[in-house]
């Protein structure tokens, strides 16, 4: 959408320049304007510079309002003057309406509605939005680009019967004005919205995927747009079922994705130019899906416990973000790179690299810092992520303030149930002052939750808890049930963990060959993963179980396995607590704090790691 709407700005802007300023000086401003735009690296200041030259020429209305589109357009995708950047395409949306000049009209209503919803102010952009589609409706390609903002907008707000209502609509309008390829991209998106609003489980959802994977496969068009629309079906397919907890379900769909999207990046966008002026809408450019492709395939390593693959995976994306970013600042990269590094930090706090953890933390809370919207809509997660955290260095008063603040935070029931799940866990290890808070807290049931990550993690919980309370009977059923759902879609370390605690319950028991039957096996894949925790226990557990079975020198082995794995824990957490970062664990309200102060050394007890 970005390529085809600069080639027409381009255009536009050439044409109206030729007709209306002949004049030598806005060609001259014009020209170093975008000359140092496009230098590499770019040099906005100059380029800011060259257009504000243009006023003092006092050039007619429809130079003007281009004029100040573009310093809003320069401004709010390289800079972070969102004022100065709003309150130009704020005058270019009003000049351009008093000269009727359609493109500068429409982009500078899109872009203001974007920088009003990165500020909060939704309500200022929703009015927008309405007004500028009801003078659009000649103009396809912007009718079609503004209704789907509208749907966006309506979405963030959780209001999906509007969403899919103006969907509808676009997807209508694309038919009539004969864009086959628009009316099937929206036509997806209102298959999507309609699932997410009526909450279907997985077995009604798929009849509506098989049927947009038709609808896509069914076309016979532009081949870069069908593999745009391909590319666009997949990713909602296999976020589906990414959302669902089914890692291994999504293989052959996330191979599909990674084949696909090596295919469009061999494509040029230029090959072949649309002629109807509706199918130049894109849902995102080229650049953009490659990032998103690397997102979804990290999402689905750190769900499978392939931890190292989504680390690999985690570095392309971010250096292609960083490429990306010096010539745009568009709002939905900065929201990659927040996903990418929520999910990297969970990473990093099963492999044992807390301090590393923390520092991205820390780069999350700036991130966010730059960005209302966007800490508004990862407020939640980032005090889960403290939370988990807090956990990894044993402060579990503080976890147990991050993982409630958390809660207070969000609505989303997928997340609350994760919280839910972490902050029982905090209790458990806390003993016994919670043991009636833990009870009601495993009893309660997700009717929301569809993740059948989520539901086989909460069966080891309710295992963990009966372990703790001595009810070995009640905590194997528990475990067991945990294996049986994790291993249907590999979900590793869910398997790890349930095998060592089956093995440690085994060993409580006096049932040695059991138990070693569970912790073996749990090392391998701890290892494998890599979980540093499940390592330390394991190693800990095969210690104790050849030292029981008179195995010496297996014993002694194992035993020296826990002491490196000790000393790496204990290394990695002392530097953590060390950091000045470490201070973000007080904090439960407000915006991220924006300076640290750097600590003495560690406060929190080391006898867990031990």
């Amino acid at each position: 959408m970005a390529a085809q709407a600069a080639a027409a700005a381009q255009a536009a802007a050439a044409q109206a320049a030729q007709a209306e300023a002949a004049d030598s000086w806005y060609l001259a401003l014009l020209g170093f304007a975008e000359h140092f735009r496009t230098s590499s690296p770019p040099k906005i200041r100059l380029c800011v510079h060259c257009l504000q030259a243009v006023f003092p020429f006092k050039p007619p209305q429809r130079i003007e309002a281009r004029t100040h589109l573009q310093l809003g357009s320069v401004l709010y995708h390289h800079t972070k003057n969102s004022e100065q950047a709003r309150s130009h395409l704020e005058k270019a949306w009003l000049i351009s309406q008093q000269v009727s000049f359609l493109y500068v009209k429409f982009e500078a209503a899109s872009l203001l509605s974007e920088l009003y919803c990165q500020e909060n102010s939704v309500d200022a952009a929703k009015p927008l939005l309405r007004k500028a589609i009801q003078i659009s409706q000649q103009t396809p390609y912007w009718h079609c680009r503004l209704l789907f903002q509208l749907a966006q907008l309506h979405t963030l707000e959780k209001d999906l019967v509007s969403a899919c209502d103006l969907l509808g609509v676009g997807a209508e309008y694309a038919r009539v004005v004969g864009s086959e390829y628009t009316r099937r991209g929206l036509a997806i998106l209102v298959q999507d919205k309609s699932q997410k609003w009526h909450f279907r489980p997985s077995t009604e959802v798929h009849p509506l995927l098989t049927l947009c994977g038709q609808i896509v496969e069914n076309w016979q068009g532009n081949p870069i747009q069908k593999e745009s629309l391909r590319v666009f079906f997949l990713v909602l397919q296999v976020t589906h079922y990414l959302d669902a907890g089914q890692v291994k379900s999504v293989k052959p769909c996330l191979k599909q994705l990674q084949q696909c999207i090596q295919t469009i990046s061999t494509l040029h966008d230029d090959e072949i130019l649309p002629s109807n002026p509706a199918d130049l809408f894109h849902w995102l450019p080229k650049e953009h899906m490659c990032v998103l492709v690397y997102l979804v395939t990290v999402m689905h390593s750190m769900q499978a416990g392939y931890l190292e693959k989504a680390q690999k995976y985690t570095d392309k994306a971010l250096m292609q973000l960083e490429k990306l970013k010096m010539l745009d600042c568009s709002p939905i990269l900065s929201s990659f790179q927040v996903i990418l590094l929520e999910h990297i930090i969970m990473c990093r706090l099963v492999t044992g690299h807390k301090a590393t953890a923390l520092q991205e933390i820390s780069q999350v809370c700036q991130l966010c810092q730059q960005s209302p919207r966007l800490f508004s809509n990862h407020a939640a997660q980032l005090h889960t992520l403290l939370g988990l955290y807090c956990v990894s260095v044993n402060c579990m008063d503080n976890a147990e303030a991050q993982f409630t603040t958390a809660l207070r935070l969000t609505n989303h029931q997928e997340l609350w149930a994760f919280i839910v799940t972490n902050l029982a866990s905090v209790y458990i290890r806390e003993g016994n002052r919670h043991q009636e808070v833990v009870g009601d807290m495993l009893h309660v049931r997700y009717p929301f939750s569809l993740s059948h990550c989520l539901r086989a993690a909460a069966f080891y919980v309710r295992g963990l808890f009966s372990f703790f309370q001595g009810r070995y009977n009640e905590a194997k059923r528990f475990l067991r049930e945990t294996l049986k759902m994790s291993n249907a879609e590999d979900l590793n370390r869910l398997t790890a963990c349930s095998l060592v605690l089956l093995g440690h319950i085994f060993y409580v028991l006096g049932n040695h060959r059991e138990s070693n039957n569970m912790v073996v096996p749990a090392m391998q894949l701890a290892s494998k993963i890599p979980d540093m925790s499940v390592q330390l226990w394991s190693s800990a557990l095969l210690r104790d179980l050849n030292k029981a079975c008179g195995n010496a020198m297996d014993a002694h082995e194992a035993a020296q396995m826990h002491q490196n794995f000790s000393q790496q824990l204990l290394q990695d957490h002392i530097e953590a607590c060390s950091l000045p970062e470490h201070n973000l664990i007080t904090w439960t309200d407000g915006p991220p704090p924006v300076q640290f102060q750097a600590q003495n050394g560690p406060n929190t007890s080391l006898a867990s790691l031990l």
